[in-house]
């Protein structure tokens, strides 16, 4: 077969419940660890925090989906995802192989938990990541909102490693930049990186931050979770979110959702 005549893929197909949108770029944080950006349809609507259906096409030719949280704020014209690279993921191991100008499928309802409608009003607002779980938190702290809700934004990402500090220079700087929030994350932002497996000036999961006082160093505040005026987002691990929830509900907080908002909420969609 000539140059000339190698076939190109046949086209995505939007579906009632997926539209097809393409790559705009591709950015790798290491071997294990990749963002990227998509089109954003003009009538497509989110909540800063929610989760929504990405996928390609399956090796049986029906959309293979998995629900990623978007890391883009809600008034961003392009759409970004963060993810793991899993060599033999059904979906993942295709995903990060993708380039700028490849198809991609995008559901139509996003959903998920950590909105800050299910939160009730607070004065500081922790936002507890693990790997991937920054995603969501990416998106709610250039969201100007969020800023107006709450005195102080904490966000705390817990890694393996220093390489799987994603977005590190962006949180470092406070968003240096953003056309909406520089203003307000100078002021109101805090970000606390914890490494577990290397040498880091802060190491430990988050809840040995919390025993230790280490995660309260320059907050304004008491130097504990307090469910009077705190409020917690947790997207991680299933044993950090088990660890943490139960941690807090010793500590007074309850749960809440969209329909009934309390103290913490927890992201309960998994990246696969």
């Amino acid at each position: 077969m000539s140059e000339s005549t190698v076939l190109e893929p046949t086209p995505l197909e939007p579906t009632g419940a997926l539209s097809v949108e393409t790559v705009l770029s591709v950015h790798h944080w290491n071997e294990h660890l990749f963002s990227f950006k998509i089109t954003r349809p003009a009538s497509f609507r989110f909540r800063s925090g929610e989760f929504i259906m990405i996928g390609l096409r399956g090796d049986n030719g029906k959309p293979l989906l998995r629900a990623y949280s978007i890391a883009s704020p809600s008034w961003a014209e392009e759409i970004e995802f963060l993810s793991i690279k899993v060599e033999d993921g059904p979906l993942t191991s295709k995903l990060q192989l993708i380039q700028p100008g490849d198809q991609i499928y995008l559901g139509r309802k996003p959903t998920g938990t950590l909105v800050t409608d299910a939160l009730t009003p607070g004065k500081r607002l922790f936002l507890f990541g693990s790997g991937t779980g920054l995603a969501p938190f990416l998106s709610l702290i250039r969201d100007p909102d969020v800023y107006e809700m709450y005195e102080q934004v904490i966000v705390v990402h817990s890694v393996r490693t220093v390489a799987d500090l994603a977005f590190r220079q962006e949180l470092e700087s406070q968003l240096a930049g953003d056309p909406l929030v520089e203003d307000q994350a100078l002021l109101q932002l805090t970000y606390v990186p914890t490494v577990t497996r290397e040498d880091f000036h802060t190491t430990g999961r988050i809840n040995v931050l919390m025993d230790t006082g280490r995660l309260f160093e320059g907050l304004k505040g008491e130097a504990r979770m307090d469910p009077a005026t705190d409020r917690v987002m947790l997207c991680g691990s299933m044993a950090m979110n088990k660890d943490i929830a139960a941690k807090l509900e010793g500590l007074g907080f309850e749960e809440g959702s969209n329909n009934k908002p309390a103290d913490f909420v927890i992201e309960r969609a998994f990246v696969g």
